[in-house]
């Protein structure tokens, strides 16, 4: 399994971006490319699968029309979707990969997914999230 934590860490590295926090014990990276709107992202590895996960913002006000949104936006999104938390108030993108064949341009697609997100939606993450 650690094979497949530092063939992670690599692809990450390669792609350029900042790896803030690493637990290879726990199988765990955060990383951040601040250029892209990406902040301590979460890639958490398992016998099976990679998790990949961003904190966007909080919904303040419970409202159905940001839930919709979210919903309708999620049809857009290349890799991985706008997901909640246990709470139903924070707002995450989530993305899962299978671990087994792995390659660099598999986690090069969720994070570009990311990035087109962020730079498309950001707006409306703001007015959301306000």
């Amino acid at each position: 399994m650690e094979d497949k934590f530092n063939e992670i860490k690599d692809f990450l590295l390669d792609m350029e971006y900042n790896i803030v926090q690493e637990d290879p014990e726990e199988q765990v990276l955060v990383i951040e490319k601040e250029d892209a709107g990406i902040n301590n992202l979460i890639l958490a590895i398992t016998d099976e699968i990679l998790i990949i996960e961003q904190f966007l913002f909080e919904v303040k006000a419970d409202d159905k029309e940001i839930y919709k949104n979210l919903l309708i936006k999620n049809r857009d999104i290349i890799h991985g979707a706008f997901v909640l938390d246990e709470t139903g108030k924070k707002v995450i993108f989530r993305d899962t990969l299978q671990v087994e064949n792995i390659d660099k341009n598999e986690v090069e697609g969720t994070l570009n997914s990311l990035e087109i997100l962020l730079s498309e939606y950001m707006d409306e993450i703001i007015e959301m999230s306000a």
